[in-house]
């Protein structure tokens, strides 16, 4: 977690000027549900925390006990690579938030969003790219609530 935290300046620096507002680095002060980063083969073999906003983090720690993300809700996870060099590089920020209801039923109403390191938005939902994010959803509806996927237990606060 103290490389995590030594990174998270570095990390937040590299999304500025995305197209999601989260990218602005509102998440540094969200609440984060790892206790230490995870390598995640979902998101590239990267490591990632799980952060969440005030919305989400009411419900998401229920894990799988949760029934539904409520409008609004916003789970990011920032990542990062280790080179072999062992310097660690700033990978994409990856972005999930909850719209309302019939804003999108295609995606469970999700809109997804990814950051490149840069600033630069590889996808948003329903925006910019928007289809270049089209396999986020095509992985996260086979979760089994609400198109989220949970950190592994060995990891959860």
């Amino acid at each position: 977690m103290r490389l995590y935290q030594r990174l998270t300046t570095q990390l937040a620096a590299a999304y500025k000027g995305g197209a999601h507002p989260a990218a602005d680095g509102r998440w540094l002060s969200w609440r984060n549900f790892a206790s230490a980063p995870y390598l995640a083969s979902t998101h590239g073999e990267r490591y990632v925390v799980n952060l969440a906003n005030a919305i989400a983090a009411k419900v998401y720690g229920q894990y799988e006990n949760l029934k539904r993300m409520p409008a609004g809700g916003i789970i990011v996870k920032p990542s990062f690579t280790i080179g072999t060099d062992g310097t660690p590089k700033p990978g994409p920020l990856f972005i999930m938030e909850k719209m309302k209801r019939g804003w999108n039923p295609a995606t469970m109403d999700w809109r997804y969003a990814m950051i490149l390191p840069g600033g630069k938005t590889y996808g948003i939902t329903k925006g910019m790219n928007g289809k270049a994010v089209a396999f986020c959803h095509a992985c996260h509806q086979a979760a089994p609530v609400d198109a989220l996927f949970f950190l592994p237990k060995p990891y959860r606060r």
